[in-house]
C-alpha cells in the first residue's frame, strides 16, 4: 500500500511459500506513524497475523524482514534492518537486527519489507530484482555455509542461513555479508520454511521530504559521530572488545558460567591486545562512519574478527585465554550460522553441568581442543550437539541445574554479569525477547564501562534509567539506525571526567540522584516534549526524511508503545 510519507518505498511483499503466491501486504500509514519501522512494525504485523500458541517452527509462523524509514536515505549508520518471527528458542517475540547489505538493496528494489508465510516443499530462495520477484530452487545451495551460499546467490543484497538453520538449531542465525542476525533463532525459522536465503537487487531511488535540509543534517551528524570520543575514537580504534578489561575490573565480566565477575587473564582477551597483535584493519557496515568492525588474518585470509561477546563467552566464561583459538571459532560460527552469544552461554552451562556430574558431555572449563568439533556438531545436531542446539533452558529441564542456568525467558544471557550492575540486570528481566543487553537498555554503559557512572547498587534509581534507555534504544532501532549512534547522547565533556577522581564521584552522585527527574520526564505527555535534542539527531532526521512531525516526545512515546505491544504479544500469542 503506497504511503503519503517520503523515505518509505511504500510496498511490502507478501510471499506464501506453501502456495508459491506473491502479493502485497496492506500496511497503513497509521501503522507507520505509530511504529515507524523495524522491529515494531514487524511486531504489529505478527500481532495481527499469528494465532495464540502456534509452534514457532511450523508453517503457521510468519517471518518478517523489515527496514526502517532512514534505511537507504544516506543517514549515517542506517543500513540496519530487522528479521522478526515468533522465536523457536523462547516461544515469545523474536527479532534480530543486522547491519548487512540486504535491507539497503531491498529498498532499492522498491520494498520496505517482506512478509513470508508457509513452508516450501523443497529448499528455495527468493530473488527480488526491482519489481520481479521469484521463488527459486535452492537445492544446490542447501548444505552450503553462509559464505558459499552468498557467493552462489550472486551480486546484490543477500541474507542466508548456514547448516545450523537447516538443522533447526534454536539459536541459528541468518547472515548478510559478514553481519549476523544472531539472537532468537531467526535462522531456524528460515530453515523450518525450507528458505535458504534471499537476494535483492534494485535501481530505484527514494524520495525524501526535504532533501537539501536532510543532506545538511546528515553532514552535521557524521561530523558529530566522528568527533565524539566514543564513536570517533574508542569504537573504531578498539571495537566492542575495548570493554572487556573494564568489565573485569568492575566485577561484571561473566567468568566460569557467570559464577564470578572477574578473570585474571582478561588482558589476553581484551580489545587493546586484539588491536595491537591481531587487527589487520577496520571495517564498518554500509553507510556507517564509526567502523567498529575488526578484520583479522586466519590462515592467510582476511576475515571478520570477534566482537566483545564471543571473547567473553568462549573466553573468560569458559576459562580460556587463547585469543587465536577464539578468532577461529568466531569465523566458524559465522560460516555455520550460529549465534555467538547463545552458543557461548550454552557451552559455559554445559561445562558446569559436566563439572557437577549432571551430564557427561565432554565439555570442560579450560578445555579447548574439542570446541571446534562441538560447534560443528551443534550445527548438524550430532551427538551432544543435539541437546546443545536446544539452548540453556531446554538443557536445564532435561539435565537439571536450573539454579545456575543463565537465561531469561529462554534466551541466554548476553556477556555482562548482572550482579555487578543491577540496572542492567533489570533490563535482562524486563526485555521483551529475553536476556538481551540491547533490548533491556544498555545500562552497563552507565554502571561499569562508560565515562560517567551510576551507582550500580542504588536500586531506587534503576527503574527510570532502564525505561529511558529501553524506550530510546528500541526507537532508534525501529528507525533503522545502529544503536551505537545513541552513544552521542552522552556529551563529549563527560569523557574528561574519569581523569578527575573528585569530578567522577560528583557526577556519579548527581546522575544517581537524578532518578526523580528521569521518572518525571517519562510521565510527561509527548506534547510537552516537542523538541529536537541535539545529542539525539534521529528525530529531526525522521521529520526531514519522511515528512512526519516527529520530535523527542513522540520518539520516546513510540519506543514505549512498541515495547508495550511486544509485552502484549508475549502474553497473548505465546
Amino acid at each position: 500500500m503506497a504511503s503519503k510519507y517520503k523515505a518509505y518505498a511504500g510496498k511490502v511483499l507478501d510471499i506464501d511459500l506453501t502456495s508459491g503466491s506473491i502479493g502485497e501486504y496492506p500496511l497503513s500509514d497509521r501503522d507507520r506513524e505509530l511504529f515507524v519501522g523495524g522491529r515494531y512494525l514487524s511486531t504489529k504485523i505478527l500481532w495481527d497475523e499469528l494465532k495464540p500458541g502456534i509452534d514457532p517452527l511450523s508453517p503457521e509462523n510468519v517471518l518478517i524482514i523489515m527496514t526502517g524509514p532512514l534505511t537507504g536515505t544516506g543517514a549515517p549508520s542506517s543500513s540496519r534492518y530487522d528479521i522478526s518471527a515468533k522465536s523457536p528458542l523462547t516461544g515469545a517475540i523474536g527479532h534480530s537486527n543486522s547491519g548487512g547489505n540486504f535491507g539497503l538493496h531491498l529498498k532499492k528494489a522498491g520494498f520496505d519489507a517482506i512478509v513470508i508465510r508457509g513452508k516450501a516443499e523443497k529448499p528455495v530462495y527468493i530473488e527480488i530484482d526491482n519489481d520481479k520477484v521469484e521463488i527459486k530452487d535452492a537445492q544446490a545451495l542447501w548444505g552450503k555455509n553462509t559464505h558459499e551460499a552468498q557467493v552462489m546467490l550472486g551480486k546484490g543484497g543477500t541474507v542466508v542461513i548456514g547448516p545450523a538453520g537447516e538443522h533447526l538449531v534454536k539459536y541459528a542465525s541468518a547472515v548478510s555479508q559478514e553481519r549476523s542476525h544472531g539472537r532468537c533463532g531467526m535462522g531456524a525459522v528460515m530453515g523450518s520454511k525450507n528458505l535458504k536465503g534471499l537476494v535483492a537487487r534494485g535501481t530505484k531511488k527514494l524520495e525524501v521530504a526535504e532533501p537539501e535540509k536532510l543532506k545538511e543534517h546528515y553532514k552535521k551528524w557524521v561530523t558529530m559521530l566522528q568527533k565524539h570520543p566514543a564513536t570517533g575514537d574508542m569504537a573504531p580504534r578498539y571495537g566492542t572488545a575495548v570493554f572487556l578489561e573494564a568489565l573485569s575490573k568492575g566485577n561484571a565480566l561473566p567468568t566460569k558460567n557467570f559464577s564470578r565477575g572477574s578473570y585474571e587473564e582478561a588482558r589476553k582477551l581484551g580489545g587493546y591486545r586484539l588491536a595491537d597483535e591481531f587487527l589487520v584493519k577496520n571495517f564498518g557496515c554500509v553507510t556507517c562512519p564509526i567502523r567498529c568492525g575488526r578484520v583479522v588474518n586466519i590462515d592467510g585470509k582476511e576475515v571478520k574478527g570477534p566482537e566483545y561477546e564471543i571473547l567473553c563467552l568462549l573466553g573468560s566464561n569458559m576459562l580460556i585465554n587463547d585469543m587465536e583459538a577464539i578468532l577461529r571459532w568466531n569465523y566458524d560460527l559465522d560460516l555455520l550460522g550460529i549465534d555467538a552469544i547463545s552458543v557461548g552461554t550454552v557451552m559455559g552451562f554445559a561445562a558446569e553441568l559436566n563439572e557437577k556430574g549432571l551430564w557427561n558431555n565432554g565439555i570442560e572449563f579450560g578445555k579447548k581442543d574439542n570446541i571446534a568439533q562441538i560447534l560443528d556438531d551443534i550445527a548438524h545436531r550430532r551427538g551432544v550437539g543435539a541437546d546443545l542446539a536446544d539452548g540453556v533452558k531446554a538443557m536445564s529441564e532435561k539435565y537439571g541445574g536450573a539454579d545456575f542456568a543463565p537465561h531469561v525467558k529462554g534466551l541466554e544471557l548476553a556477556a555482562y554479569e548482572p550482579r555487578a550492575a543491577v540496572g542492567h540486570g533489570l533490563g535482562y528481566a524486563t526485555a521483551s525477547r529475553g536476556a538481551c543487553h540491547l533490548d533491556g537498555g544498555y545500562l552497563i554503559y552507565f554502571e561499569c564501562t562508560g565515562p560517567v557512572l551510576l551507582d550500580p547498587y542504588h536500586w531506587r534509581s534503576k527503574a527510570g534509567w532502564a525505561i529511558l534507555d529501553q524506550n530510546m534504544m528500541s526507537a532508534i532501532s525501529s528507525v533503522g539506525q545502529c544503536l551505537f549512534t545513541s552513544w552521542t547522547f552522552v556529551p563529549p565533556i563527560a569523557y574528561k571526567v574519569p581523569n578527575s577522581r573528585l569530578m567522577s564521584r560528583i557526577m556519579t552522585a548527581v546522575l544517581t540522584a537524578a532518578w526523580p527527574t528521569i521518572e518525571g520526564m517519562l510521565m510527561l505527555p509527548s506534547w510537552l516534549q516537542k523538541i529536537h535534542v541535539p545529542l539525539l539527531p534521529h528525530t529531526k532526521a525522521i521529520t526531514l526524511a519522511t515528512g512526519m512531525k516527529y520530535d523527542f516526545g513522540k520518539f520516546m512515546e513510540m519506543g514505549a508503545r512498541g515495547y508495550a505491544l511486544e509485552r502484549m504479544f508475549n502474553r497473548a500469542r505465546a
